[in-house]
């Protein structure tokens, strides 16, 4: 069982930034973020694979930047120019998976998942 703790959520004027961290209790090979706007279905924001290759989902790219210290176990997510379309709650998720598979798998294969934390944009 792998426990996973978000921190760094907020209220911010659009064109702000965050810094989201997810602490994960043990390392795993591919982690993520998604996101849940009220009344929307979860969708991918970022993921980050044990080589350090990465995806971002279209919305965010060139504005977020997904990063990891596997040292500490420790997952990042540089949210910039935040618009109010990137309101929603954030979850960290985690999996153990080859590199080609974690930037790829549906997300209803990560089996770890963090409680979530709430991002608000305000225009």
């Amino acid at each position: 069982q792998v426990q996973l703790m978000e921190s760094g959520g907020g209220s911010v004027q659009a064109g702000g930034s965050l810094r989201l961290s997810c602490v994960a209790s043990d390392y795993r090979t591919c982690m993520a973020w998604f996101r849940q706007a009220p009344g929307k279905e979860r969708e991918d924001v970022a993921r980050i694979a044990s080589d350090g290759r990465t995806t971002y989902t279209d919305s965010v790219k060139g504005r977020f930047t997904v990063s990891k210290d596997d040292a500490k176990n420790t997952l990042f997510l540089i949210m910039n120019s935040l618009e109010p379309e990137d309101t929603a709650t954030y979850y960290c998720a985690a999996m153990n998976t080859i590199a080609p598979k974690c930037t790829m798998i549906q997300q209803s294969f990560f089996p770890w998942w963090g409680q979530g934390i709430q991002v608000t944009v305000s225009s």
